[in-house]
């Protein structure tokens, strides 16, 4: 079977589906890879070095594609690429299938078995797959080095003969995967770090890192959180207290990270203008919701600006703005995928439809949509 990589043509993305380790451990796994020429140049992986892997070079998506059994992708393909697919064939990848449904009903129709990662049951056995995770920790940490970027002020304390410079204090709001590695990172820069997340389970991984947990109602969000770990949507009562507390916070905030997402769902406005207004001239607010909606109402998708005199990033694709290690986290979640499929006497894929990771990732197969939540 042969494993296709091509070049990833959504705008703002550098990040590359495979890298040279993944592809020896296909190679080794008995699978032919081609590579499209220029795939891994975003990502600092020349094309020598997937030759060197043992990789076949394509000079173009027409190429890679025509006769690929398997293809990985990071983002979803552009209808010029879902024509290029062969009937039949196995796409793996990030395809935001709740959000497309035209896209997945074109693979549908072309036949394909199209595996959407970000549906990715949150089990123990899936950890070592899960796209979302390995790449919404290297978000929560680039926010961090975006937000001191655009602050005019050090993070640490520091104590000179002229004087003590205070440290700088953070509020993140979402305690998830990105939340948790922000507060990791703002500590270790020196920050004073405050956290807020509607799930209470969260605090002790909070606290655990340094950083002191906001609570709002600990009755009220008792019920905050769904089967699969994520946050729900809470009620109005709640929201109000909600809001009182996190216009309070930010006041005495230097930095916020928002990165509150229900999935499914807009993401939850946290930050409003009024709060905007009463936080401290040269403040900076990093969204990574900023694609879903934004946690705060002012932020622009993919623009920086400044309003009310808080400066407000927001960044589009934060794991492609550090390419390398997010290609190398993506490409190892997507090997970790497809290895317990293969059948090790004839090196093809065999497929438990029942399987609970197959279940929940795979959107269409059999020239037909399938999963649960696109049904009907």
């Amino acid at each position: 079977m042969k494993i296709a990589i091509p070049k990833e043509r959504r705008a703002g993305e550098a990040r590359v589906a495979a890298s040279p380790d993944t592809v020896k451990k296909f190679k080794g796994l008995g699978f032919d890879v081609v590579v499209e020429t220029g795939a891994g140049a975003g990502a600092a992986i020349p094309d020598d070095l997937f030759r060197e892997a043992g990789a076949s070079l394509a000079a173009d998506a027409a190429s890679a594609l025509a006769d690929a059994d398997i293809v990985l992708k990071v983002q979803r393909p552009l209808d010029e690429e879902v024509g290029l697919l062969k009937e039949g064939a196995v796409l793996v990848g990030a395809l935001a299938a709740l959000a497309n449904r035209p896209l997945i009903e074109a693979l549908a129709a072309r036949k394909v078995t199209a595996f959407a990662m970000e549906l990715l049951p949150r089990i123990t056995r899936a950890q070592s797959m899960d796209i979302l995770s390995s790449q919404a920790s290297l978000a929560g940490y680039k926010a961090v080095l975006d937000a001191t970027e655009h602050f005019g002020r050090a993070i640490p304390m520091m104590m000179t003969a002229a004087g003590t410079v205070a440290p700088a204090r953070f509020l993140i709001l979402g305690a998830g995967v990105a939340g948790l590695q922000a507060i990791a990172t703002a500590k270790r820069l020196g920050g004073v770090v405050y956290a807020f997340d509607v799930r209470p389970v969260v605090k002790e991984q909070v606290e655990s890192l340094g950083g002191k947990f906001v609570e709002v109602d600990a009755d009220a969000a008792k019920d905050a959180e769904t089967k699969g770990g994520y946050a729900k949507e809470m009620g109005e009562d709640y929201k109000r207290k909600q809001a009182d507390k996190i216009a309070e916070v930010l006041k005495k905030t230097d930095i916020a990270i928002s990165t509150a997402l229900i999935p499914g769902k807009p993401a939850p406005v946290l930050i409003t203008e009024e709060m905007v207004k009463g936080m401290r001239p040269g403040s900076v607010i990093v969204d990574l919701a900023v694609e879903a909606g934004g946690n705060c109402p002012l932020s622009e998708f993919d623009k920086v600006v400044v309003k009310h005199g808080v400066t407000l990033v927001g960044h589009g694709n934060i794991p492609s703005r550090i390419a390398v290690d997010a290609s190398a986290l993506y490409a190892r979640n997507l090997l970790n995928f497809l290895t317990p499929l293969v059948d090790k006497d004839s090196h093809t894929l065999k497929f438990t439809w029942d399987d609970e990771i197959l279940a929940g990732t795979c959107v269409t197969r059999d020239g037909r949509v399938v999963h649960p939540a696109l049904a009907g």
